[in-house]
């Protein structure tokens, strides 16, 4: 007979740290999330286009969620530890203390978010150098990747420069609260500090952007030691990190991800068979995952590098190890639909009618369009309403974080109808730029055949639905509506030894839930809504070209 410690359930714990708040999650060797906690995080907004944290408010947050979901679980079942978390800038000295990001000297306010978008002048000057690491970002590197802000913090903050002993990825970061090692992840060196994989760092790139001193002490303060993705880290969990987080000293702790590309490795790796999907029996390669919260990632994989104009990557190794990535994005899809929902003047109103119904805010609005459609389909309402939704400038696939957001076909009125409308066109607005992002992507080699999506907004049917229809691709959902904590509990499984590759932890420990198909019928409807939807950007570049005439 098998010995009950042989029979024993493994567990694995996966933290992930969002925009708003730190979420936990103690997962089994199927994928299933055993346990769940979340806490929120202090975010400061001390001008526009600023926004930091406090590592040290998210250490302790990482902490408690941590403790809440291993509560009363045999601490010899906890096999490995996995975290992923957004790729904001973690400031730090040479005795590890925090260091003001910001001009008041607010040293606890150490992290600049990945949504910060001061460095505005700095990555507009980086870009016009040129220089040949940009190709593996899209041609152009965005304002939320790391060299600009480095550059705004040495050509603003001096006193900050001058004490720096570090400077973290946040997923690096916490494996390092872990550990005790400044390792960094392959994830986060390659896609957001222009590390590449057979390379390293390029030494013309730092001397040519000003950044010399960077190169002086051989990059020891970004990271000279770089693991792949679920690597073990160190000898694990140290014993002070193990007291603060309520888990067994030295249980292995994994090379971490950045969060979208947790939510990636979530998804894209699960058994599809017996769904009638066009991507069975297709590589991974046919395959986008989508993650969408605050913001929206699409990751796309491929078996050789493949350059897409406005989307940053080919990455190797960056995701699924031996596979080269390129990542699409939208910088605001759930932040805008929440600004748009509650700055119309109609949303007390609905916050009223949603809570006497004892519904969210947005189910309460899907139902209200159910009720306003008539005979029509419920995405045929915005037939005199477009939305451009880069209101937090553009990301992929036209790399302009200048362009704004704009609104065509408001009338005066003021109602209900009036806020359910400008939200279906809102939502159907962040589909139609995925579908820009696809067809970039396609354009360029890639042949995608299926979505998968997780995160926040995959919980929005609507969402999901004008996603299938607008894009005309099946949309897949995982059977776990948390695959961002899955894919960061799959890093510490590979951690721990017990899966022999990432490849075969995701198959067995990803599942797909529903599959939403799109409707053929409303193609021509939504071919024409696309049509416009190009029209407007070329709209708003005419405009400002006049404007910029004065």
């Amino acid at each position: 007979m098998p010995s009950e410690k042989q029979t024993a359930v493994k567990y694995y714990v996966g933290v992930d740290v969002g925009s708003a708040s730190v979420r936990a999650a103690l997962v089994d060797g199927a994928g299933t999330v055993v346990a769940h906690a979340e806490q929120p995080i202090q975010v400061w907004e001390p001008r526009p286009d600023h926004y930091e944290q406090s590592s040290a408010d998210i250490w302790a947050a990482c902490c408690s969620v941590t403790k809440d979901v291993v509560r009363g679980v045999d601490a010899s079942q906890i096999r490995g530890l996995g975290f992923d978390a957004t790729c904001s800038l973690v400031v730090v000295d040479k005795q590890f203390q925090p260091l003001a990001v910001n001009s008041e000297g607010q040293s606890h306010r150490n992290v600049i978010m990945w949504m910060d978008h001061r460095a505005a002048s700095q990555v507009k000057r980086i870009n016009a150098t040129q220089h040949r690491v940009l190709s593996y970002v899209g041609g152009a590197m965005s304002v939320e990747m790391q060299p600009p802000k480095l550059l705004w913090i040495k050509e603003n903050l001096p006193e900050s420069w001058e004490k720096v002993g570090y400077f973290f990825d946040l997923p690096d970061f916490l494996s390092w609260k872990a550990t005790g090692v400044t390792a960094r992840s392959l994830c986060t060196v390659v896609c957001k500090w222009t590390y590449t994989s057979d390379r390293g760092w390029d030494d013309t790139f730092w001397k040519m952007i000003g950044l010399e001193d960077l190169v002086k002490d051989k990059y020891e303060k970004i990271g000279n030691h770089v693991l792949s993705p679920g690597e073990a880290v160190g000898k694990g969990l140290t014993a002070g990190a193990a007291e603060e987080l309520g888990l067994p000293e030295g249980i292995a702790v994994a090379a971490s991800l950045i969060d979208a590309h947790a939510g990636g490795l979530g998804v894209i790796g699960a058994d599809v068979k017996g769904h009638n999907l066009p991507c069975e029996n297709q590589p991974i390669t046919s395959r986008v995952a989508m993650i969408c919260g605050t913001s929206s990632c699409h990751m796309g994989v491929s078996e050789t590098p493949i350059f897409v104009p406005g989307v940053w990557g080919p990455y190797f190794s960056a995701m699924v190890p031996g596979l080269w990535l390129n990542e699409g994005g939208q910088s605001a899809t759930g932040k805008l639909i929440d600004h748009v929902v509650r700055g119309h003047v109609a949303f007390p109103e609905l916050e009223a009618k949603a809570e006497a119904s004892a519904h969210s805010i947005y189910t309460y609005l899907n139902s209200h369009l159910d009720l306003i459609k008539k005979s029509l389909p419920v995405g045929f309402l915005t037939v005199d309403l477009h939305v451009w939704p880069d209101f937090h400038g553009n990301r992929s696939p036209l790399t302009d974080l200048t362009l704004k957001g704009m609104v065509v076909g408001l009338t005066l009125s003021r109602g209900l109808d009036e806020l359910a409308l400008i939200y279906l066109a809102t939502i159907q607005a962040i589909a139609l730029g995925t579908r820009h992002i696809l067809e970039a992507m396609q354009a360029a080699g890639h042949e995608i055949t299926t979505l998968f999506l997780c995160g926040g907004l995959s919980k929005n049917p609507l969402f999901v639905q004008m996603h299938a229809d607008i894009t005309g691709k099946p949309v897949v959902l995982s059977k776990e509506v948390e695959s961002v904590l899955v894919g960061a509990a799959i890093l510490g499984a590979c951690a721990s030894g017990d899966f022999a590759s990432i490849q075969e932890a995701m198959a067995k420990m990803g599942k797909i839930g529903k599959v939403v198909q799109p409707n053929h019928e409303h193609k021509r409807f939504y071919d024409k809504k696309y049509e416009v939807f190009l029209k407007l950007v070329e709209h708003q570049r005419e405009y400002r070209s006049i404007m910029n005439s004065l």
